[in-house]
C-alpha cells in the first residue's frame, strides 16, 4: 500500500543545526588521548573545538549537518528541498549558504548579523575517522544553536510534503520551540512531520521529552538500532520497532550492514544494504538514508521503493570521504531501474 502526500513546492522541508564539517583520519590512540567515546557526538565550546581542530590530522572541510546532508541528498536525487538553519555573517556561513543553494536547495533563513561578535560563528563539527569508517564528532553550534521559532518561514513549511525535524535541536529549548511551531504549520496544512532521533546521547538525555514530542507531534520516525534502543530502554530490536510503529505512522531503523527495517502500520518491509567495495567514512550514512526515503514517501511509493533509495544513497556516501553524495543519486537510482516518482 502507498500513501500519497497532497502536492507541493517541496517534498521535503528540513529544519536543522546548520554546520560546516571537518573531517580527518585518526587512530584509537588519538580519540582516548582527547578524552572522545568512539562514535559518539558530544557538544563542545569555542575553546575546546579550536583546541581539537589544532590537534587533528589534515583533513578536508565540507558543509554538512545532520538535515543539510539529508535535503542536499534530496536535491541530489532531482527532488524539491528546502532548509531552515541557523548561520553567521561570516567566511564559514557563506561556504554553507553558497553549498546548499548550489545542490538546489531553497535556503532563506537570515544568517546571524552579529554572530561573531557575540561568540556565536558559524557551527562547526570535527568528526574524526577511524580506518574503520566509524565517525567521532565533537560539535561546536555556535549559530546553529540560535535557530528560534521566529526563524521558521510558515510558508515554506506549509508548502513542504513532508517537513524533517533533525533531532540534535532537541536541546536547546527555543530550538525544541521552533520544532514545535513548524510542526502546527505542517499539520495545520495537511503535511507530515519526520524526526531523526540523530544520536543515542541525545535519545538518553530527552527520552521523556522525545517520546513525548514524538506522539504528539511525529508521523514519521528515523533512527538506527542503537538510538531505537535507547529510546525503549531494550535490547529486544522487534519489540522495540513494535512499540515505535504503535505511535507513529512510519518508523524506518537502520541497521548497518544488515539493511534497515521499515513499518507503517501492518506493512514491514525489510530493506537489504546496497554492497559496497569498501567502507571509507561513514559520515552522512544516515542522513543520505533519510534522503532517499523521506523523497520516497513524499513521492507516494511504496515503503520498500522508498527503502531502496534510502539503501543506495547510504551506499554511495559512505564509499568517499564526506557527508554529502558525490555523484547524482538520480543517476545512480536510473542505473539501478529505482523509481523516483
Amino acid at each position: 500500500m502507498t500513501q500519497t502526500i497532497p502536492s507541493a513546492r517541496f517534498d521535503v522541508c528540513a529544519v536543522g543545526n546548520a554546520i560546516v564539517d571537518v573531517l580527518s583520519p585518526c587512530d584509537d590512540a588519538f580519540l582516548a588521548a582527547q578524552n572522545l567515546a568512539p562514535g559518539s557526538m558530544q557538544l563542545v565550546d569555542a575553546d575546546q573545538s579550536a583546541a581539537l581542530y589544532d590537534a587533528m590530522a589534515a583533513g578536508v572541510e565540507a558543509s554538512g549537518g545532520s538535515a543539510g546532508n539529508t535535503v542536499a541528498g534530496v536535491g541530489s536525487f532531482g527532488g524539491r528541498a528546502a532548509y531552515v538553519g541557523k548561520v553567521a555573517a561570516d567566511t564559514l556561513g557563506e561556504v554553507f549558504s553558497h553549498d546548499i543553494r548550489a545542490v538546489g536547495v531553497h535556503f532563506d533563513t537570515p544568517a546571524l548579523a552579529d554572530g561573531a561578535e557575540r561568540g556565536f560563528g558559524t557551527g562547526r563539527c570535527l568528526i574524526n575517522v577511524t580506518p574503520d569508517g566509524q565517525r567521532t564528532m565533537a560539535t561546536f553550534l555556535g549559530a546553529a544553536n540560535q535557530l528560534f521559532a521566529d526563524d521558521i518561514d510558515a510558508d515554506v513549511i506549509g508548502d513542504s510534503a513532508i517537513v524533517y525535524l533533525e533531532g540534535y535541536l532537541f536541546d536547546p529549548p527555543h530550538a525544541r520551540a521552533a520544532f514545535e511551531r513548524a510542526a502546527e504549520i505542517a499539520h495545520a496544512a495537511g503535511r507530515k512531520v519526520a524526526i531523526t532521533l540523530s544520536d543515542t546521547f541525545v535519545v538518553a538525555r530527552w527520552r521523556a521529552e522525545l517520546l513525548a514530542f514524538i506522539e504528539a507531534s511525529a508521523d514519521i520516525v528515523l533512527a538506527n538500532e542503537g538510538e531505537l534502543a535507547a529510546l525503549f530502554e531494550t535490547e529486544d530490536f522487534d519489540a522495540a520497532a513494535q512499540q515505535l510503529s504503535v505511535i507513529v505512522e512510519t518508523a524506518a531503523i537502520t541497521r548497518g550492514a544488515a539493511g534497515s527495517v521499515i513499518v507503517r502500520g501492518d506493512e514491514r518491509a525489510e530493506v537489504a544494504a546496497f554492497p559496497v567495495d569498501k567502507v571509507v567514512d561513514t559520515t552522512g550514512a544516515g542522513d543520505q538514508y533519510a534522503a532517499g526515503v523521506l523523497l520516497g514517501l513524499a513521492r507516494g511509493l511504496s515503503l520498500e521503493q522508498a527503502g531502496a533509495l534510502g539503501s543506495l544513497a547510504a551506499s554511495e556516501v559512505i564509499a568517499h570521504w564526506g557527508p554529502r553524495p558525490m555523484t547524482p543519486l538520480k543517476d545512480l537510482a536510473a542505473q539501478h531501474g529505482l523509481t523516483i516518482g
